[in-house]
């Protein structure tokens, strides 16, 4: 990640949850069902019975509460990791490199990530994988819903509160694409906004 995304990342910590909220920015925003699909995450998040996760690029840690067990949260962000702390007493939260994560070979029974992966261009889609697998013994990625309206890849312009206009690389997933990429798994949400894979 360049200097420019982090400083975007760190700016936009304070209105994230606008996002999930469909608030702020967000609140002119026709997104029919979202809320639901939304609820339906969290549930499936909240389902998991597993002993420990590790969240990458856990952000403002707001799909991050809804799991349990032993919770470890990593950003890149140190205003995105002031939120999420503040929102999780009993989590530990790590400031790290998702690429280079700083946890021993299969620390984790699940490593959880939503809404980085698409983020991350081939290659370095490649090299997460990999300290994915080497960190996890299972990986639930969640991201966005490839749709009708949008193209599966792009640089997107994002603008803040404060004015600000930021480029992002933003890629949506079918859950078929999703499997391709990250490796045989199991679909657990497919729908308009969402889709996420347990591989």
């Amino acid at each position: 990640m360049t200097e420019t995304e982090r400083s975007y990342y760190d700016r936009r910590a304070p209105e994230y949850d606008d996002f999930y909220l469909g608030t702020g920015l967000f609140a002119q925003r026709l997104r029919p069902g979202w809320s639901e699909e939304l609820a339906s995450v969290q549930a499936l998040l909240a389902a998991l019975h597993l002993d420990s996760f590790l969240d990458v690029a856990c952000g403002t840690g707001f799909l991050t509460q809804s799991l349990r067990g032993s919770v470890i949260g990593l950003d890149q962000s140190a205003s995105m990791l002031r939120v999420a702390r503040s929102r999780m007493a009993g989590a530990s939260f790590v400031r790290g490199d998702a690429i280079n994560l700083p946890f021993r070979a299969k620390q984790f029974e699940c490593l959880v990530t939503g809404h980085f992966y698409g983020h991350l261009a081939e290659s370095a889609g490649r090299l997460f994988l990999a300290e994915a697998r080497r960190v996890s013994r299972s990986m639930l990625v969640i991201d966005a819903a490839q749709r009708e309206d949008v193209p599966a890849e792009q640089n997107q312009e994002r603008v803040l509160n404060d004015g600000s206009r930021h480029t992002v690389y933003k890629r949506y997933f079918t859950p078929e694409r999703l499997i391709a990429e990250i490796g045989p798994g199991q679909v657990l949400h497919a729908g308009q906004w969402f889709v996420a894979v347990l591989a």
